[in-house]
């Protein structure tokens, strides 16, 4: 049958719940909407994120007229409508202690109504007009508000190997929302065939390789309530999935960059162009 694309995922807010799509258009930084706003410190302009405030997985974020507003809502929290403005109050902000410019404030609704479901003085801000990001690996691309990378590739078969395993140990299995992943395939024949995954295509876009997704906290978190479910499925992650290149943290998944622009559905078929080994199968040593 070969690999199709499963589903497709947005996060308007870095750091908060994604919004299921059938179809998206794919622009240099991704999925459109795809971490467009951010949550920042009041005073100091640094990112919010669940790997510090769990709590944030918890918030659903759905834009409204064409993303010209934006609603927030939280369990046993009223909502919050937010009307976007691109030419708001310039803020600087900054995301893992490197300054990323002066980002369009979102008003005072948004940053009164994070500060009280975060319990933090907090700030809601916009990727500006004009804004230019690198991301970084094998094919850097660009950037908005997400850590590094465009897009995030996870197959269904990756996850169905983790699970075999935590439930081999004794444990639950976990969902794929735990990873936010943006795009999940299905039809791959093993496990994290999507490391080697070099250039893949699906409807009009084209896709290439930048680095293995190197997993922090955040996959401990219950992205239902924004609580902490520990320890699965890091534990089961760090017996087969270290990687020493990287300071020995677990990767599941892959970071990609848009090197072709365009539109892609849920069930279009996926083409890769080219493995990592060169070979039309991971499993098979390319032809001398």
């Amino acid at each position: 049958m070969g690999i199709t694309v499963q589903s497709l995922t947005y996060y308007p807010v870095k750091g908060c719940a994604g919004t299921a799509v059938e179809s998206a258009r794919l622009g240099a930084t991704g999925l459109e909407h795809d971490r467009t706003f951010m949550v920042v410190d009041a005073v100091d302009g640094t990112f919010r994120s669940q790997r510090r405030t769990p709590a944030m997985a918890a918030v659903r974020p759905v834009l409204l007229d064409g993303g010209r507003t934006l609603r927030l809502s939280a369990h046993g929290i009223g909502s919050v409508v937010v009307a976007v403005d691109p030419e708001g109050e310039p803020r600087p902000v900054s995301l893992f202690d490197q300054p990323v410019g002066h980002c369009p404030d979102q008003g005072e609704d948004a940053a009164e109504w994070f500060s009280e479901v975060l319990g933090a003085k907090s700030r809601l801000v916009r990727v500006p007009s004009g804004f230019d990001r690198d991301g970084w690996g094998e094919t850097p691309g660009k950037v908005a508000f997400a850590d590094a990378h465009a897009v995030l590739v996870v197959s269904q078969a990756s996850l169905d190997g983790l699970n075999a395993r935590i439930g081999a140990a004794g444990g639950d299995p976990v969902p794929m929302d735990r990873f936010r992943a943006n795009i999940v395939l299905d039809g791959c024949a093993e496990p994290h065939d999507e490391d080697v995954m070099r250039r893949l295509e699906a409807g009009g876009v084209q896709l290439a390789h930048s680095v293995r997704a190197m997993r922090c906290s955040v996959p401990l978190v219950d992205q239902r309530t924004g609580l902490r479910a520990g320890p699965e499925p890091v534990r089961t992650l760090s017996t087969y999935r270290r990687e020493p290149a990287y300071d020995n943290k677990v990767s599941f998944g892959a970071k990609a960059a848009v090197v072709r622009e365009g539109t892609l559905a849920v069930g279009d078929p996926v083409r890769v162009e080219r493995y990592g080994n060169g070979a039309p199968d991971p499993r098979r040593p390319a032809s001398s």
